[in-house]
């Protein structure tokens, strides 16, 4: 496993990449309402991303359709963006990956559809937390392990699990580098965290079990196997000399 050290110009591009990623959730803030469908929303992010002189990372990657991913309810990631019409009660989360000037900037963050229950709620707030928590370990000479050690302690405490199937990964120059970054791991596992690396930390949190199971329909959207509500959020970050910088913490507070 090889983890690209960013150079100063690198991490300049890929910082100016993440901010539109998180410009482009912020926008969408407008279009997350009931009544809107996925593929609306995602009609609206893509034109979004290409007005701002960038383009989609997720079109036609492995041949996935769309140019965002659109989770609802108990759909854990990589939901591809359609015909459901979102309503009043869901919850939804939107990952969007940009490329600028050849540059990636990979977020995603949760979204309430009108007035959604107190378990949904609670999920996203720990969720939120957790990501919180991943964070908190990013410093030169950590070791990658402490992040997914430190999420699902907290998330298990709270009586939530951990999924472990999708994890987080290095981006900037690419759309999936290494290191990949689990958020469940053993206490001080894994390589040391240096200055100029860059990664995503996107802990997915389950009301119920774990595992996954993978929609035959589309072969993208993973869904709770057992039907129950899942939350994500996700940051880009950059190992500093001193500690980290959230290189998609522009537009949103969380």
């Amino acid at each position: 496993m090889s983890i690209r050290i960013k150079t100063q110009q690198q991490i300049d591009g890929i910082r100016k990449s993440c901010q539109l990623a998180a410009e482009t959730l912020k926008y969408l803030d407008a279009f997350v309402i009931a009544g809107n469908t996925t593929d609306y929303i995602n009609q609206v992010a893509h034109e979004y991303i290409l007005a701002n002189g960038a383009t989609p990372a997720p079109l036609n990657y492995h041949k996935f359709p769309k140019s965002i991913c659109t989770s609802v309810n108990d759909v854990v990631c990589h939901g591809v963006p359609g015909i459901y019409e979102l309503k009043n009660g869901d919850i939804l989360n939107v990952d969007v990956t940009t490329i600028l000037n050849g540059y990636y900037g990979d977020t995603c963050k949760m979204y309430n559809i009108g007035e959604i229950s107190a378990e949904a709620s609670d999920l996203i707030e720990i969720t939120k937390e957790c990501l919180k928590i991943g964070v908190e370990q990013c410093y030169p000479g950590n070791r990658f392990g402490n992040i997914g050690y430190e999420i699902n302690r907290y998330a298990t405490s709270k009586g939530y699990s951990v999924v472990y199937e999708f994890c987080g990964h290095g981006v900037g120059i690419a759309f999936h580098e290494d290191p990949e970054v689990s958020h469940i791991a053993e206490k001080n596992s894994g390589k040391r965290m240096r200055e100029g690396m860059i990664f995503t930390i996107e802990p997915m949190i389950n009301q119920g079990k774990a595992r996954t199971k993978i929609d035959k329909n589309d072969g993208w959207t993973a869904r709770t196997i057992d039907g129950k509500l899942s939350a994500q959020f996700e940051h880009t970050v950059l190992i500093t000399p001193k500690g980290h910088e959230l290189l998609t913490n522009v537009y949103h507070e969380f």
